[in-house]
């Protein structure tokens, strides 16, 4: 088999990164990868429906595959108009299906929330130490003291956010109850969807998530020692500013 005919015998089983990597070892693999041939091949494997279309497109299959597989940057953000100085955070947590038992009332300033848990417990899970401290953008806050609840009993959260700036506050999250335990990562989630403003009526539905983390009781495999509260905007967030932009987007009164 000639030189020529085992290149395009293995180019076809090539992904895009690969075969664009062909292109510029010299000039006889470049214009062996350059075949349209190839590249349909792949099109016709992430976007089947592109290929048949009975008129071919405008460009080369190389360059729509080019076009369609770039990876998108985020664009940077401008600053937020909101700062964590501007915010306090309300979190209360009831236990009991009528949510008469208030097991935790704080009034949290928004640099705390964001300082969160520099030095977790000892003997909490491996798993739960690694998310604690890994470079993920989190905000937490540690319970002190620490909050023992039956897993028996109904858990219930809701926080509310206000500006010092306007004097305003929103609901990020109303009664939720902490509906699914992770015991392999020992937190317990509840979630609401958030409450846009209606300057903003065609933002997606974003949930807000409060996890209590928690340890077992070394006494009791019936309760949870818990001890601290993470509040996050996974579906959205995942910096300061982008949960500043958030924010900045409830339906504030």
């Amino acid at each position: 088999m000639l030189y020529d005919e085992v290149l395009k015998a293995v180019f076809p089983l090539l992904d895009g990164i690969d075969l664009a990597s062909c292109m510029v070892v010299c000039k006889q693999w470049r214009d062996i990868a350059q075949d349209d041939y190839f590249w349909k091949c792949l099109c016709a494997k992430r976007w089947p429906s592109i290929c048949k279309r009975p008129n071919p497109p405008t460009v080369t299959y190389y360059k729509l595959y080019q076009i369609f597989n770039k990876r998108q940057h985020r664009q940077s953000l401008l600053p937020p108009r909101l700062s964590f100085d501007d915010l306090e955070f309300f979190f209360d947590i009831w236990t009991d299906e009528n949510n008469e038992n208030l097991i935790f009332s704080e009034v949290v300033p928004g640099p705390v929330l964001l300082a969160g848990i520099k030095v977790p417990p000892p003997g909490i899970c491996d798993i739960l130490k690694f998310h604690l401290e890994g470079p993920d953008y989190k905000m937490t806050l540690p319970l002190e003291p620490r909050v023992k609840i039956p897993l028996s009993q109904t858990v219930s959260v809701s926080v509310l956010v206000g500006r010092k700036d306007s004097n305003k506050v929103a609901c990020v999250i109303n009664r939720s109850m902490f509906e699914y335990i992770d015991r392999s990562a020992y937190r317990a989630m509840a979630f609401e969807y958030l409450d846009f403003s209606p300057a903003h009526p065609f933002v997606p539905g974003i949930r807000a998530w409060i996890s209590l983390l928690f340890m077992d009781d070394g006494r009791d495999e019936g309760v949870i020692d818990v001890f601290g509260i993470e509040m996050d905007f996974r579906d959205a967030a995942n910096s300061r500013e982008e949960v500043l932009w958030l924010l900045d987007m409830l339906d504030w009164k």
